[in-house]
């Protein structure tokens, strides 16, 4: 598949393009041509790695190429990749917690330091449908961080909130109850963020980036997903890792649809997020990606599968690591408010978090406590649903920071 992919993309790509310092390419059989400059080679695997006018790389074995190029890459030698961009690095750690949240002191970031960026994935449980209305009668009481004295919504301004949802943006401003997604209603978020804003002395954003009614094991399927997927199914893009798109070619194989689509859209809407850190963080210059939430499980029991739930996991852990540039980044999610322990979703969540390749650095939330009703309903809207949840995931992710 990933063979047939490249061949595909060179294909595409053999015209003339013209970058400034570039070398005229022939592909094996001498009847096509394109530019580009010559980043790495591999004399030892036969990787080659050409940047493209558009500032694109496109990375390949040499037996694509003519004999010609094959013989001046072997006289060229090995070329080492320039290193890759980095995020800049945060000493900041999560400070231990109160049993009740101070309201917010009104006070923006101290901009110095890198903004701190949670990624947030899920389905329609993540997107969220709570009801503020509700939420505010009864906030005084249960949530009081979340209004003042007058019983006005506060506003976090060291917390920034992001929403896209299919790659479009849906809501950008500071964190407040009164609206969480752009629609008027809110999900974890709200929760999340509170406990994130107050635990971490450094500005902090929620990066969201979801939609409902997808399947892990298909619509989310992560790129180094090999046989865990629906049907034994493998990741199905051809999207690179920091370049995702969403290959009309591949769709059209698949009835519209391919597995891992998903994942390539919201990622590459959060990618793209990030290269213009100051629209989504006013007077953001520097980031780290700390963590990733992930709420979502309805629809594989349909679509998915939940027999290798677990295993996706991992594989989604790891390349959202990969694909955010963030090696240390944690790891947190919740099961659905229906479910006990003992579900088999539930229990390949929990497997998932036990794996000691993810010691320290995963945690799941368990729902159902502090949940009404099921997330196939959303909940009903209850508001407090997504608050409870919201704030339980927010706390584990803060003492996952602090260790």
């Amino acid at each position: 598949m990933k063979t047939r992919r490249i061949a595909i993309a060179i294909a595409a790509l053999f015209l003339s393009l013209g970058p400034a310092h570039a070398r005229t390419w022939k592909n094996s059989d001498g009847t096509k041509t394109f530019e580009g400059e010559l980043k790495a080679y591999s004399a030892e695997t036969g990787k080659v790695t050409v940047t493209l006018a558009n500032g694109k790389d496109l990375t390949f074995t040499q037996d694509k190429l003519s004999a010609d190029d094959i013989a001046f890459l072997k006289e060229t030698g090995t070329i080492a990749p320039a290193p890759a961009p980095t995020a800049a690095a945060s000493p900041v750690k999560a400070s231990a917690l109160p049993d009740v949240l101070p309201d917010p002191d009104g006070k923006e970031a101290d901009m110095s330091k890198p903004v701190q960026v949670f990624v947030m994935m899920g389905q329609s449980n993540m997107v969220g449908f709570g009801n503020p209305g509700q939420v505010k009668g009864v906030a005084a009481e249960k949530y009081p961080y979340l209004v003042d004295d007058a019983g006005n919504w506060n506003v976090r301004k060291d917390v920034r909130n992001v929403f896209f949802c299919m790659a479009q943006l849906k809501y950008n401003d500071w964190l407040t109850a009164e609206n969480g997604n752009g629609s008027g209603k809110f999900g974890p978020e709200i929760g999340i963020g509170n406990y994130l804003g107050h635990a971490i002395d450094a500005p902090v954003m929620l990066l969201k980036s979801c939609v409902g009614n997808r399947a892990l094991g298909w619509d989310l399927l992560p790129p180094s997903a090999v046989g865990t997927g629906a049907k034994g199914g493998s990741y199905q893009g051809d999207s690179e890792s920091s370049n995702r798109k969403v290959s009309e070619a591949a769709k059209a194989k698949n009835g519209g649809w391919y597995a891992g689509l998903q994942y390539d859209q919201d990622v590459g809407a959060a990618q793209t997020a990030l290269k213009d850190l100051a629209t989504y963080y006013p007077g953001g210059t520097k980031f780290e990606v700390a963590g990733f939430f992930w709420w979502q499980g309805e629809a594989d029991p349909a679509k998915g599968n939940v027999e290798t739930y677990d295993k996706n996991l991992g594989f989604l852990f790891n390349d959202l690591k990969k694909d955010f540039n963030a090696p240390n980044a944690k790891f947190v999610l919740a099961t659905l408010g229906e479910h006990d322990k003992d579900a088999p979703l539930a229990q390949k969540m929990f497997a998932f978090a036990e794996n000691p390749e993810f010691k320290d650095q995963a945690a799941v939330f368990f729902s159902k406590p502090v949940s009404k009703g099921s997330g196939n309903g959303h909940y009903g809207g209850d508001g407090e649903t997504y608050m409870n949840v919201g704030e339980g995931m927010g706390k584990a992710m803060a003492e996952l920071l602090a260790r």
